[in-house]
């Protein structure tokens, strides 16, 4: 997971990624049936290991055993061992002479769990309201601190996939009250997707997702986009519909997806309803509800205030779109079209760099894609207008250059006015919008046990931007070198550096114009990894930052050391870490090991330590518990957070408890 992740920020949606990753390796894939779009879509392959293995297949036909792996050219033995847990012979198939229901009641792959999580030190939200000098009462929580979590899931890989996923966040009231759609659980998600029936490759029910070309009309909720791992992550693959899982409340549709298939053309159809949380604004002096309008949406999910819950559910999304596409062994193109409407018109409170965002009741996007495999080139392209006329297009290729060398280039340009509510293509910022760019990515294996990546992206934005009121442009590059002597030792270093344009201080002079100067980031990494025995594993890790902008500079650094330790039933991981940052703009980032289903990367700045134990047991085959404890302890504050987070005091502790239960085993 870490190796793919990319770099991080804030601003990344890393909950969708872990969850759609997670689901992508906990379902192996068939070997004699995955093509190349399927394999790509795992990242665990380049694309001369990719075109080898589709060759030696055709040659020779099915696989007999995973270990016929040796015999591939192009495969070595570390290659075989990072691949074997996600790869399967014949799977999903031998039980289908049982009945659906049969085949669901007795499935091993079922499993139910809870997580239980929360924050012991008290937040201003949770204390007694205020009254000011006016009389009016201070805003705090509904409910209290807890978080709950549930799930249950029962699956078959390529034959089924059935699951409730249900949450409350801290702070949300645990109630039942139809009026602000609140069962208990302030989120319910629920889906049900059957595969391979007739000609019907896929057909959903309930919550789901959608992925085609490259993410420009449909972008599945998550992209991986720039990180350590240079080359293979920025193609996105064509892998249709998908169950939804994750406890995130936007960015799914809610009703019915299908696909059919007929020899080498697939079709694709969605058809969605799904309540959306938003701000509503009134046009005239009055409450009809003819003159709303949506100023925002909440896309944070949290309903723990008045004015929070006031959100949930206010407004109406309809989404009408489908695929069409054509896939021969090597080549695919396809189209695809999505039509949305809200019940009412979505109208944001006007700014600077909003003026050519989308404003309206419905929009439509469109677009074609097309990959084609030649040789050891993997080249990939999609072009799409939206109802506004905005264009946004991305082209690219991936290649093995050689047994050494794997290349990417990637060229993207959207235009300020282009409009994709759920395109996620590769793009600097958050949305494919008002961008232009180009990528270079390598990952260059010069000797055995030495690997080196890189990658270069420079990109401009031809209109204003949050917080850049001035037509901006940038780029970023990254560089690793790992050694790995044997497969129990990992070194590395790594170093990025990123400039951006922003807004400088307002002056104070209203005759002066916005102006903008470039700000620079530098973060640094080396890291030291070694399993002992089979019992035993450490990681020992550098972090460091530098920020430069206009005439000011600031850095920041982080130590940690991690162990962990497996013994009979038990397995105990923890980590310890010293972190000194000047400012918010250095603060570092440390992926940490979470409970099962659960991301951790917090961002760390000021001074102080933070460690964290993590516990988990299996009682019987059925049962697996997972026991979290972490805490930050400052030294240059009294006080934590602001506003109804604000906690009065120099540490803040989280436990977190998961208990999985499998059904059938």
């Amino acid at each position: 997971m870490e190796r793919l992740f990319p770099v991080q920020d804030e601003d990344l949606d890393y909950e969708s990624i872990y969850e759609v990753l997670l689901q992508l390796y906990l379902n192996p894939m068939d070997i004699n049936k995955a093509t190349s779009e399927t394999l790509a879509a795992s990242y665990l392959l380049d694309p001369r290991q990719i075109s080898s293995l589709i060759a030696y297949r055709n040659r020779f036909g099915p696989f007999i055993s995973l270990y016929e792996l040796q015999a591939v050219p192009g495969f070595d033995l570390k290659t075989i061992d990072q691949i074997l847990p996600f790869l399967t012979i014949g799977s999903g198939f031998s039980t289908q002479t049982q009945s659906l229901w049969k085949r669901v009641i007795t499935e091993e792959q079922a499993y139910f769990l809870v997580r239980v999580r929360r924050n012991w030190e008290t937040r201003k939200g949770y204390t007694p309201a205020d009254t000011s000098s006016t009389g009016k009462i201070s805003s705090r929580y509904l409910g209290d601190p807890n978080e709950f979590y549930l799930r249950f899931r029962i699956q078959h890989a390529r034959d089924f996939s059935l699951g409730v996923t249900l949450d409350k966040d801290p702070g949300e009231q645990f109630t039942w009250d139809g009026k602000t759609a609140r069962y208990g659980f302030n989120f319910f998600s629920f889906h049900f997707t059957k595969y391979y029936v007739g000609k019907w490759k896929t057909i959903a029910l309930g919550d789901f997702q959608a992925q085609f070309g490259q993410g420009l009309v449909f972008g599945a909720g998550y992209s991986l986009g720039k990180g350590a791992e240079t080359v293979p992550t920025v193609r996105r693959s064509s892998v249709g519909i998908l169950p939804y899982t994750a406890a995130l409340e936007f960015g799914f549709f809610r009703g019915a997806g299908l696909t059919y298939q007929s020899g080498k053309w697939q079709s694709s159809m969605i058809a969605s309803f799904a309540p959306r949380d938003g701000r509503a604004a009134s046009t005239r002096d009055t409450l009809s509800t003819e003159d709303l309008t949506i100023s925002s949406f909440n896309q944070s999910g949290l309903h723990r205030t008045s004015s929070e819950l006031g959100t949930k559910n206010q407004f109406r999304e309809i989404s009408l779109g489908g695929n069409a596409q054509y896939a021969a062994s090597n080549f695919q193109i396809g189209t695809t079209y999505l039509f949305t409407k809200f019940d009412h018109a979505w109208i944001k409170d006007p700014t600077l760099y909003n003026q050519f965002d989308f404003a309206g009741k419905s929009n439509q996007v469109a677009s074609i894609y097309l990959n084609y495999n030649w040789k050891n080139f993997f080249l990939f392209g999609e072009s799409a207008i939206s109802h506004s006329g905005g264009k946004g297009n991305v082209v690219g290729f991936i290649s093995s250059l050689s047994k050494q060398v794997d290349f990417s280039l990637l060229w993207r340009k959207y235009d300020k006015d282009f409009h994709s509510f759920y395109g996620n293509s590769f793009s600097e910022s958050t949305k494919p919008a008002n961008e232009q760019g180009v990528y270079l990515g390598i990952q260059i294996k010069p000797i055995p046990k030495w690997k080196v990546n890189a990658y270069y992206d420079f990109f401009k934005f031809p209109w204003f931007r949050y917080r850049v009121y001035a037509p901006s442009k940038g780029y970023e590059w990254l560089a690793k070198i790992s050694f790995q002597p044997n497969r129990n030792m990992t070194a590395f270093f790594q170093i990025r550096e990123e400039q951006k344009d922003r807004n400088l201080s307002d002056s104070g002079e209203p005759s002066l114009p916005y102006l903008i100067k470039p700000l620079n980031k530098v973060n640094g990494l080396l890291s030291l990894e070694y399993q002992v025995s089979k019992a035993f594993f450490f990681r020992s890790r550098i972090l460091f930052s530098r920020v430069h902008y206009y005439d000011q500079k600031s850095s920041g650094f982080m130590i940690l050391q991690d162990a962990q330790y497996s013994f009979s039933k038990f397995r105990v991981t923890g980590r310890i870490a010293l972190f000194d940052t000047e400012d918010y703009d250095t603060r570092l980032y440390a992926f940490e090991n979470n409970v099962l289903w659960t991301f951790s990367i917090p961002a760390l700045s000021g001074q102080g330590m933070r460690y964290y134990l993590l516990g988990q047991y299996q009682l019987n085959s059925q049962i697996t518990a997972y026991c979290r404890f972490s805490r930050t302890t400052y030294t240059d504050r009294e006080t934590i957070s602001s506003g109804l987070q604000e906690i009065k005091g120099n540490h803040q502790t989280e436990t977190t408890l998961l208990i999985r239960y499998m059904l059938h085993r």
